[in-house]
């Protein structure tokens, strides 16, 4: 995967289109993410104990991997990530700025 836990990355597709967030958590096996304030899913809870009520939560969704983009850090756009090799080392680069991210 191109997208790495820490990375600020740029909605563009779904209900949040245009939002940036952090990414939290990678899921490489089903290609999904989780960001920081985006895709948010409400949860209806029973009550547990007698007494209790219940209520509906507010829970973090994974999104698909493909309808974020990376943003690079030095021009501040969303961006395609390429691979170069530096050094004898692997590291992404942005393709518009051509900037090691």
């Amino acid at each position: 995967m191109k997208i790495h836990k820490g990375d600020t990355v740029l909605i563009i597709s779904g209900k949040d289109r245009g939002k940036k967030g952090k990414v939290l958590a990678v899921l490489p096996k089903a290609g999904k993410i989780l960001v920081e304030g985006i895709n948010f899913k409400k949860k209806h809870q029973r009550p547990r104990k007698q007494g209790e009520k219940g209520q509906i939560i507010e829970k973090l969704a994974p999104l698909f991997a493909s309808s974020v983009k990376l943003v690079c850090p030095k021009c501040g756009q969303g961006t395609r990530v390429g691979h170069q090799f530096f050094e004898k080392k692997k590291s992404r680069i942005c393709r518009k700025c051509g900037q090691e991210i």
